[in-house]
């Protein structure tokens, strides 16, 4: 009996094993597909071509503008300018009118605007069986082969950053989806977390070109399902690296935290495009922690790598402890 899967994405060994099965036989391909590898790169000879495909699924609200962010911030954590975006809108049946298709070819287009990528094709029709839209983005970026940053970078002894807070995207996905069910909360807590969509905003295309420029990084990633979390077990397993955490030091905003609270959630698990994760040169860490600081972008260094047979660990005052994983993401939990 085949026990269907929960919400979410599919299991990484599942994942694994599809991907060792089929993996490309290019050698124009610098970065073929992988756990931990959000972004595929490939050689056009002088210049790196980088390739990014994801959907939005659990957000409704401004999708158009997920769609882009979310896109851009994987091509831009390899070192990458995202230059032009392709959308698939599926539209649900008999939910679907102008303003609806208007809206969100808006919040696209002014995305794009935002981030100077051009608009170059996709697809649009009605779908059966969906209940609300889905976006699906496809980020196309280029990069000097110099400039490239491997998500499986990461060595031993680097720096651990996170910028912003963790949680940022799932924070303002619930503050915008569930307003009936927070109804309880403070008026303008809740429209604070509403408006972490745009402030600090879950773009990282912003942090991570200040990061590269400053010094060394070895690897960036941007958090997504699974929360933070997630995104250092896929950075450690990207690389081949243990990891550990304090974890005093992961930045959780406080409107986070009482939206987590409130609703039984852990931050560590819950969705968090707006953070971007970095292992930096360890004689960098200051310069860049000085440049986000001067860009006006809170950072913080919340721990190191270490060789893999430490594993990936949070560290507090009392010992440490294994990094909790997370089989779906706490908003698809939530959503369930």
């Amino acid at each position: 009996m085949h026990i269907p899967y929960p919400l979410g994405k599919l299991p990484a060994e599942h994942l694994a094993r599809l991907l060792t099965r089929h993996a490309p036989d290019d050698p124009r391909v610098i970065l073929g597909p992988g756990v931990g590898r959000d972004a595929a790169i490939v050689s056009f000879g002088e210049r790196y071509l980088v390739a990014k495909t994801d959907p939005i699924t659990f957000a409704s609200d401004e999708i158009g503008w997920y769609a882009v962010h979310v896109n851009a911030n994987d091509v831009a954590c390899t070192g990458a300018t995202a230059c032009w975006f392709l959308a698939t809108l599926l539209l649900p049946e008999g939910n679907t009118d102008p303003g609806l298709v208007d809206a969100m070819f808006d919040q696209i287009v002014d995305a794009c605007h935002e981030l100077d990528i051009a608009l170059v094709g996709g697809h649009t029709e009605i779908t059966h069986g969906l209940d609300r839209p889905i976006v699906v983005g496809c980020m196309i970026g280029e990069v000097a082969p110099e400039r490239l940053v491997r998500p499986d970078g990461a060595r031993p002894g680097d720096a651990l950053l996170v910028t912003k807070g963790i949680a940022v995207e799932g924070t303002a996905i619930i503050a915008r989806e569930m307003q009936d069910e927070l109804t309880g909360l403070d008026r303008p807590l809740l429209e604070r977390c509403q408006g972490f969509l745009h402030d600090p905003g879950i773009s990282v295309v912003r942090d991570a070109a200040v990061a590269t420029a400053a010094g060394e990084v070895h690897a960036m990633h941007d958090p997504t399902e699974g929360g933070l979390a997630t995104g250092l077990w896929e950075l450690g397993e990207a690389a081949g690296v243990g990891l550990e955490v304090v974890e005093a030091a992961v930045p959780v905003l406080p409107e986070t935290q009482t939206l987590c609270t409130r609703l039984g959630l852990e931050p560590l698990g819950l969705i968090a495009s707006g953070a971007l994760l970095m292992a930096v040169a360890p004689g960098d860490t200051a310069a860049i922690l000085a440049a986000l600081k001067d860009a006006g972008i809170v950072a913080a260094h919340i721990g190191h790598v270490t060789e893999r047979e430490r594993g990936i660990v949070l560290r507090n005052a009392t010992g440490e402890r294994p990094l909790p994983q997370f089989e779906r993401d706490e908003i698809a939990r939530l959503f369930e």
